[in-house]
């Protein structure tokens, strides 16, 4: 997966695959719905973790630019893989304001949703 991203506040961000996708500001991204788990618990730090759709924290330079590369063996993109993303109801990238401790549950104390992205 391949992110380019403009217009995030600088620093460290959460960012995690979500079970829907569908990406409605109104309500913050809760459309997106929970972590995509894969039946795993949140975190690369956590016994029994991390999530399939866990991933590394993006640092977004003062200029709020995101590129990053993400190599992710968890999740599929055919609906008939394991953990597919491309499902009756879809997947979705979602940015979180804060950065993810990699073991708090179920998100790892990474804030609110402030971006979203469809998985296509």
């Amino acid at each position: 997966m391949i992110l380019e991203l403009t217009g995030i506040p600088a620093g460290s961000h959460g960012i995690h695959i979500h079970e829907k996708g569908i990406c409605d500001p109104v309500g913050g991204f809760a459309s997106a719905g929970v972590h995509y788990s894969g039946g795993m618990k949140h975190g690369v730090m956590t016994d029994g973790g991390p999530h399939a759709g866990d991933l590394p924290n993006v640092n977004a330079g003062p200029d709020g630019v995101v590129k990053a590369e993400f190599f992710i063996d968890g999740v599929s993109l055919d609906a008939a893989g394991k953990n597919p993303l491309r499902d009756s109801d879809g997947s979705a990238v979602v940015i979180h304001a804060e950065p993810d401790d990699y073991i708090s549950q179920p998100a790892g104390e990474s804030g609110k949703r402030i971006a979203c992205g469809v998985i296509q």
